[in-house]
């Protein structure tokens, strides 16, 4: 999946100001506790046009919910520590065999955009309540997993991450910009911090991603290739 810059000019003037994707990156902790603060009506307009825009380039049908707290007012959800979440992106698209891998890169994109606005998120995959009517799921489609997204009690602590002998295959000396795409791939958030993914590199600078069998891996790989072209760069790689 080769990714193109989905915002637009105005857009990206509004966002670039406050920090880059990298720094996004390393700010980014998920986050399950919420402040009874309201997004502003501008962050709300800005994330919707991502939302669109996100849609656009990955065929989905992503739904930004505002104001529907029913959604984590659940004995899971509470389980879970999720608190004060109203607001969510809802993760929608045709179901076939790529819908999860499109929803892990196109929901990143979401959240690390997000976190430059200054709103915190968290990736959700069962402790939360589907509510028809906060969202259209059409026929033939189905709800992936939610993002909740708001202002965070606090912002999220980081966890252990793997290695870079644990997640790559490479011969010889790997170069700095595989290097450097591995290392932001190594913060990207995945179920359970498994981490169950692997990226090799070929001749040619192409790179193969793989998803190992785990949790949700596959949206985890969506995420995961959407921090390491980040990282590396477009202009240095190509998917294999």
């Amino acid at each position: 999946m080769r990714s193109q810059n989905i915002l637009t000019p105005q857009i990206y003037y509004l966002t670039i100001s406050m920090m880059n994707l990298i720094q996004a990156i390393e700010a980014r902790h998920s986050v399950r506790a919420y402040k009874d603060q309201p997004i502003e009506a501008e962050k709300l307009q800005l994330l919707q046009r991502l939302v669109d825009e996100c849609n656009t380039a990955g065929g989905l049908h992503i739904q930004l919910v505002k104001d529907d707290p029913k959604a984590f007012d659940t004995r899971m959800a509470h389980y879970g520590k999720f608190s004060g979440v109203k607001s969510y992106f809802a993760l929608v698209g045709k179901n076939d065999s790529s819908l999860q891998e499109k929803v892990g890169y196109y929901g990143e994109r979401l959240v690390l955009e997000a976190q430059r606005l200054g709103l915190n998120t968290c990736w959700v995959a069962l402790t939360y309540k589907k509510n028809p009517d906060a969202f259209a799921v059409d026929e033939g489609e189905k709800l992936a997993c939610v993002i909740s997204v708001g202002y965070g009690v606090t912002a999220g602590v980081s966890h252990k991450i793997k290695s870079f002998d644990q997640v790559t295959r490479v011969e010889g000396e790997a170069p700095d910009w595989f290097k450097r795409g591995v290392a932001a791939a190594l913060q990207a958030p995945t179920a359970i911090n498994q981490q169950k993914f692997r990226f090799e590199l070929l001749a040619g600078n192409r790179v193969k991603a793989k998803a190992r069998l785990g949790f949700y891996s596959k949206i985890d790989l969506g995420i995961v290739k959407y921090h390491f072209e980040i990282g590396a760069g477009l202009e240095n790689f190509e998917w294999a």
